[in-house]
This record gives C-alpha cells, sequence and structure tokens, in this order.
C-alpha cells in the first residue's frame, strides 16, 4: 500500500505532538518533558502562559498560547490543567483552534529525607480529553490516559528528578497503540535567581506497525536543555529547546517551550 508522503509526515507529527507537547502527551515539569513528584503546596496555585511546539520533516505543531493552572487541593496534592489554543502548519494553510484538554491530580506519597539517602516519590496520573478537531490534526480524537512515577532528589544545589510510566493510546478504529515514556533530568541552581538543567527521555512507538508507512510508527529518543530565571518571588519565566537524537526527521527535529510562570499563595 502506498501512502502519500504528506500524510505520513501528519501523522508522525502527530505522534510526536502527542508524546512531547501539551497538547497530548503535556507529560511536563516545565519546562521540560519529564516531570517530578513534588506537588504545589496546599491551598497555593500556579499558573503558567506557554507556547510549546514540535518541528518534523514537512511539518509543526503545537499551542501558542496554552494555559496551565495547578492548585494544592489536599496536603500533598495537586489538581491540573491544561488549556491549549493548537495549531498545524504543514506547510500549506495553517490551523488553529482549542486542542486536547489536559487534567490530572499528582500526589506526593513519600517525602524526601533532606540529610538522608531517601528520595521524594510520586504518581501523576493524567488524562486527555480529545477537545481538539482531529480532522485539522488538532487533537488526537479519542481520550488517552498516563499513568507515571516520579522519583526526586536534591543535594548541594544539584536537583535530580525522572521515571515514567504507561500511556494507554488506542482510540476506537485506529491503528494506535499503547506505549512508555520515561526520562531524567539534571538540573543546577547557577545563582539564587537562576537554574539551568537538561533532560533526556525516550519513548517507545505510538502506531501499531502496517498502519501506515512505518516512518510514523518508530520509536523516539530526544533531549532538551532549559532554564528557570526567577524575577521574584512570584513571578517567573521558562525556556527549553531540545531535538530527537532518534527517528528524528518523523518525530523531532526541533522543539521548543517558552512559558511565563505565576505562583500564588
Amino acid at each position: 500500500m502506498t501512502v502519500l508522503p504528506g500524510f505520513v509526515v501528519r501523522v508522525a507529527a502527530l505522534a510526536a505532538l502527542l508524546a512531547a507537547c501539551p497538547l497530548g502527551r503535556a507529560v511536563a515539569g516545565p519546562p521540560f518533558l519529564t516531570d517530578d513528584p513534588e506537588p504545589v503546596p496546599y491551598q497555593h496555585f500556579e499558573f503558567y502562559m506557554l507556547t510549546t511546539g514540535t518541528a518534523v520533516r514537512g511539518d509543526t505543531q503545537g499551542a501558542a498560547p496554552g494555559f496551565e493552572f495547578n492548585y494544592g487541593i489536599v496536603p500533598n496534592g495537586q489538581v491540573h490543567i491544561i488549556a491549549p489554543l493548537a495549531f498545524d502548519s504543514p506547510g500549506g494553510p495553517a490551523q488553529s483552534g482549542y486542542g486536547d484538554t489536559e487534567l490530572g491530580f499528582k500526589y506526593r506519597f513519600i517525602d524526601e529525607d533532606e540529610h538522608g539517602s531517601r528520595p521524594m516519590v510520586g504518581i501523576y496520573p493524567l488524562i486527555e480529553l480529545p477537545t481538539g478537531d482531529e480532522g485539522r490534526a488538532l487533537g488526537a480524537g479519542y481520550v488517552r490516559a498516563y499513568f507515571p512515577v516520579w522519583i526526586q532528589k536534591s543535594f548541594d544545589g544539584w536537583t535530580t528528578y525522572g521515571g515514567g510510566g504507561y500511556w494507554i493510546n488506542q482510540g476506537d478504529g485506529t491503528a494506535n497503540r499503547d506505549y512508555v515514556y520515561v526520562g531524567w533530568l539534571l538540573q543546577r541552581q547557577v545563582t539564587k535567581q537562576l537554574a539551568i538543567g537538561g533532560e533526556i527521555f525516550h519513548q517507545t512507538a505510538t502506531v501499531a506497525f502496517g498502519s501506515t508507512d512505518p516512518a510514523a510508527t518508530r520509536p523516539t529518543t530526544g533531549f532538551n536543555i532549559g532554564a528557570i530565571y526567577d524575577v521574584d518571588e512570584h513571578n517567573h519565566l521558562l525556556v527549553s529547546i531540545g531535538a530527537g537524537l532518534q527517528n528524528a526527521s518523523t518525530t523531532n527535529l526541533f522543539s521548543w517551550y517558552l512559558a511565563y510562570h505565576i505562583t500564588g499563595p
């Protein structure tokens, strides 16, 4: 069976977008894809206004803008929502509109021993609601869910965290299949206001072999480098850029994340 190259590229781009951006994966410890187990403090909130995207051969997709809100609803637990304005630019007429909505709940069940070896551990289940238009490549078209476990440890100005989990990624009548995402990050507090970090991540294939050109089914490994700058106690700037190290042309030639972050009492 022959598949039009443009269609293959769009399928690959959508797979990468769902894996790496808030429209579909939104698995993120901003500005990174890998998350941490630390929730927003009880009865506190944080808000992000962001833009994010991933470019592959012949297509670029992302959110501009997207909005994320987290609230510490219980001790050691936060509720989470991402509401994105999605875009797709396949080389022809660009598409834009509301994307898939992400809901989640992060819960820390082991706290870190700051003077010992015990790390912080938490879970962060997420669900993706198909509120975006699948026909215009602005959403998956079906419900998706992610079940990860995250671990974190800090020492002498360094913080490292990572983990991963299982994505349920099967829509009715599609060839999409479940997959695994794992990642790990190392971050350094360089000054009182500036932290710099880097991550490496891997995701298994998201589309069943035989459904389309194999270029749209391959796994991806990639990296991001990023920084967090604290303007003051409540205002922060976040940025990261990255690329794929494996099958980059159809999964992640270049990706970015930029956000203005507000933390509140």
